[in-house]
């Protein structure tokens, strides 16, 4: 067992492009998209299409809904709305198709993928707590679950006696033991780290990866298509 999960692209190309060249450089084919190709950032489309081009599972995230207009945007934040509205404005037909044929969870060998949260997905919760955890250790029996949204990378097992261990780095699963698993950001990471992230599964291991990427570049694009300065500087401090 070898692959990749990524989310949370979040219409940053230089990051996702960078991400996708370390996977390739570690050789792994499988790549599990958890959602939000859009958003935030500045290219939509070519995210839209990478993703379509290389992963073999694709969600859809609450702010691809938000494009698509299959979730009221009035509870984003106003840089969020800002966002999903100019997406709206540039996004080609061809890629809002591609959007609606994402899914919100699927499920394959024992695991589980869903961009927020096992319990109600379609209502974007989030996962931040070990209650919350052990709230959505109820909602899936599968061995892993794999999810994004927050932004923040962690590994929670559950131990056959019920109780929650938190990892920030790498682990290797136990037999007996379940785990919820959040991939963090490619695009738009928010726990202190501008670095891209992703995680691989490697047999029985699970690490939480970084990648550097070209942040200015990114800046420099955003500013040229007037997103917000908030959007912008928040890229370099991973906030």
């Amino acid at each position: 067992m070898l692959f990749a999960v990524i989310s949370d692209v979040h219409s940053n190309f230089d990051a996702l492009d960078a991400v996708l060249k370390d996977i390739g450089r570690k050789k792994i084919i499988d790549i599990f998209f958890l959602g939000d190709s859009v958003g935030y950032g500045p290219d939509p489309n070519e995210c839209v299409e990478m993703l379509s081009e290389t992963c073999q599972i694709l969600l859809a995230g609450n702010h691809d809904w938000g494009v698509l207009g299959l979730t009221n945007i009035s509870y984003f934040n106003e840089y969020a709305r800002f966002t999903i509205e100019w997406t709206r404005k540039v996004l080609t037909e061809k890629n809002k198709n591609m959007l609606e044929s994402f899914p919100l969870k699927k499920e394959f060998n024992d695991m589980l993928f869903v961009h927020s949260t096992p319990k109600e997905p379609e209502e974007w919760h989030y996962l931040f707590t070990l209650w919350d955890a052990e709230i959505n250790f109820r909602y899936f029996d599968n061995k892993l679950c794999f999810l994004g949204h927050s932004h923040q990378p962690f590994i929670i097992e559950r131990v056959p006696s019920g109780e929650l261990v938190t990892y920030r780095g790498k682990t290797r699963m136990k037999d007996g033991s379940r785990y919820i698993v959040n991939a963090g950001s490619v695009g738009q990471p928010r726990d202190g780290d501008p670095r891209a992230c992703y995680v691989i599964v490697e047999d029985k291991d699970i690490q939480i990866n970084r990648v550097p990427y070209d942040i200015e570049t990114v800046q420099n694009k955003m500013r040229k298509k007037n997103l917000p300065d908030l959007l912008v500087e928040r890229l370099s401090e991973g906030r």
